[in-house]
């Protein structure tokens, strides 16, 4: 989806002897739009949305806004499209209803934004304007163009590359769950046959889907039409202003982009999606953005078991496809002003940032076998290193002005013959002793060797962790809310606020020695099960810890909010299968970090 910010709505329907309209900022000269979008309120004597006087001069016209802005009453998702005769410009008005003006969030702008982006790809139209509302000081302008983009650009997702027709009755095209109260003026979600001439499906041959993956910034994960254009309207803001808009919505735009992308490589099917498929990924994604300071290694078997990576070792070798390490090195810092490269500044801010991924392509939780139900979501349980390759990706792409270090450890855990087993004791890359209670508890294992690898081999700032960790963490936070675990203070204060700007929640939890006491050993440095049911979300942190020494960490245990479940909120944005979850919360977090 191609996105812009203008200043002036487009022009008015009004008839074929009116000029078209104009913006400033990115978008300049605006076209005609097809479908003109504003928000309306549910408080009474609410300001109507800002179309314009041209647009309010029409007697008839506005008389037509003013009933169908009360036939929603404002109502948060709630859609109504009139019609507008008209020889050029808009052909239809919609009105989106965002619910009382003083509680709207940016989250609401989004969410209400993937609906109208529905609609008007429902449609089937060329483009689209929504005038983005005026909020005063609760949202600034550029948190609420953002929020528009995002919503919209994230809600076209559709992962279909493996059907061979375009019938969307699966669900995985629309609203996960959607609760609202539908639409007024007409049925949403309706199939979208694919037209002749479409786009052919993408490859579904290892190397092909790689390519494919890579290639075309602009693709909403699906195999049929090309989205509509937005234009984002912003009324009354000035041309030096808007630039600054732009600029912030073209940072949304890439960080939404790279969520379709985290949610495209997590979606795939693990008779694909290997652990080679993944370092194969990572190389394309060094090789796309060579000459912007990020390079890929990759770590096989044989190394790995040389340089006594015990965790990963030991859980992929009950499998033919082979356990990889895989690291993205992304070397971005710029120095400040007056500064030079060798000013020998040793301040523990100048190392870089390393997020950790978890990527187990498939868990059948080995020896100590999960049950058949729901297996199939194990898919998923590469999640957390999925989101590690997508925002290496997009830091790339923006070229933040900061060192990160992604590192996934990517292993398939498969009973068989060579397995590891319940009772043995292994030698985890830092060092320690880990007695194995329970083959399932398996993504500690490979974690605890990348955590200690990636503190011991770059000296960072700060570590980040995510991983599909625990089913105790969706019993103790459900599915809309991940886990957060830290070592520092100030750290999980910094990705609080990020959490809440992004609305990828997440909520703290305790670790202190009693919960270090849990995984004590009698016959090792520590064991992979904590004491009974008790912590357990908790109990897999502990273990983590003891693989950093004293750099600042946080743990995000996503397991339930990774993929779309039975009680996930229901969100325009959000279509069955993998979320994306967390590449928007640390892409805030290191602008934050490279803003200084």
């Amino acid at each position: 989806m191609d996105v812009s910010v203008v200043s002036r709505p487009p022009a008015p329907p009004r008839s074929a002897g009116r000029g078209r309209g104009r913006g400033s900022g990115s978008g300049g000269r605006l076209p005609d739009s097809e479908m003109l979008c504003g928000f309306v309120f549910s408080d009474k004597n609410a300001k109507r949305p800002d179309f314009g006087s041209a647009i309010y001069g029409d007697k008839q016209l506005a008389a037509g806004i003013r009933q169908s802005a009360a036939d929603i009453a404002g109502k948060l998702g709630r859609l109504t499209v009139m019609p507008v005769s008209a020889k050029r410009g808009a052909r239809r008005i919609l009105l989106a209803g965002l619910g009382e003006k003083g509680g709207v969030t940016a989250d609401d702008i989004r969410h209400v934004s993937g609906r109208i982006a529905k609609r008007a790809k429902d449609l089937k139209l060329a483009s689209f304007a929504v005038v983005a509302p005026g909020l005063g000081s609760a949202l600034r302008p550029d948190e609420t163009a953002s929020a528009i983009a995002e919503g919209a650009i994230m809600s076209m997702y559709r992962f279909d590359r493996f059907k061979s027709s375009d019938d969307d009755s699966s669900g995985y095209g629309d609203d996960y769950g959607d609760d609202d109260n539908g639409d007024a003026g007409g049925p949403s979600g309706a199939s979208r046959p694919q037209k002749k001439g479409a786009a052919a499906p993408p490859a579904t041959d290892p190397a092909g889907i790689v390519s494919d993956l890579l290639s075309a910034a602009d693709r909403d994960g699906s195999s049929g039409d090309r989205d509509p254009e937005l234009f984002v309207v912003m009324p009354g803001i000035e041309p030096g202003e808007l630039d600054r808009i732009s600029e912030s919505v073209r940072a949304s735009v890439s960080t939404s982009r790279g969520n379709l992308f985290v949610r495209s490589v997590a979606n795939l099917p693990p008779n694909v999606c290997t652990p080679q498929m993944l370092a194969d990924i990572a190389r394309g994604i060094a090789k796309k953005n060579r000459g912007r300071n990020i390079k890929c290694i990759v770590i096989s078997k044989s190394d790995l078991q040389r340089r006594g990576f015990g965790g990963i070792t030991a859980v992929g070798q009950g499998s033919k496809n082979e356990p990889k390490l895989i690291i993205l090195e992304y070397m971005g810092r710029r120095p400040a002003d007056g500064a030079g490269a060798d000013d020998g500044d040793d301040d523990d801010d100048a190392g870089p940032i390393v997020l950790v991924g978890k990527a187990v392509t498939f868990d059948t939780g080995g020896i100590s076998l999960k049950p058949g139900a729901n297996m199939d979501e194990m898919k998923f349980d590469k999640c957390g290193g999925c989101t590690v390759l997508g925002i290496m990706k997009t830091a790339a792409e923006l070229e933040i002005n900061a060192d990160i270090i992604g590192i996934v450890p990517a292993v398939e855990n498969m009973p068989g013959g060579e397995s590891y087993r319940p009772g043995d004791i292994i030698r985890l890359y830092s060092g320690k002793t880990a007695e194995i209670l329970n083959t399932d508890a398996e993504g500690r294992l490979i974690l605890a060797d990348a955590l200690a690898y990636g503190e011991r081999h770059y000296s960072p700032r700060e570590i980040i962790d995510f991983a599909t960790l625990t089913g105790a963490c969706i019993v103790a936070l459900g599915t809309n809310v991940a886990g957060m675990v830290s070592n520092d203070g100030r750290m999980a204060d910094a990705i609080m606020a990020s959490s809440e700007r992004t609305a990828e929640p997440v909520w703290r939890l305790p670790l202190d020695d009693v919960y270090m006491d849990m995984i004590k050993s009698p016959v090792a440095d520590m064991k992979n099960m904590g004491v009974g049911r008790a912590a357990g979300t908790i109990a897999a942190a502990a273990f983590l810890k003891n693989a950093i020494r004293d750099t600042p960490w946080v743990h995000l245990d996503i397991a339930g909010v990774a993929w779309t479940q039975t009680a996930t909120r229901p969100r325009s944005y959000k279509s069955k299968g993998a979320t994306g979850f967390g590449l928007r919360l640390v892409m805030d977090h290191l602008s934050g970090l490279a803003q200084g």
